[in-house]
């Protein structure tokens, strides 16, 4: 996958993980998890 983000996001993001001790594309795969586990719960409010 490849996405287009500005360069000063990439350096606050990638220091900002660098800090963690975590890889970019781990807290991306986090990242879309937790989206996805958040849209499958508002599409199931939607149908109640």
């Amino acid at each position: 996958m490849h996405i287009s983000i500005t360069g000063n996001l990439k350096k606050q993001f990638h220091a900002a993980c660098a800090i963690r001790g975590l890889k970019m594309s781990q807290v991306v795969v986090e990242l879309i998890e937790q989206w996805l586990a958040s849209e499958a719960q508002s599409v199931g409010e939607l149908k109640k």
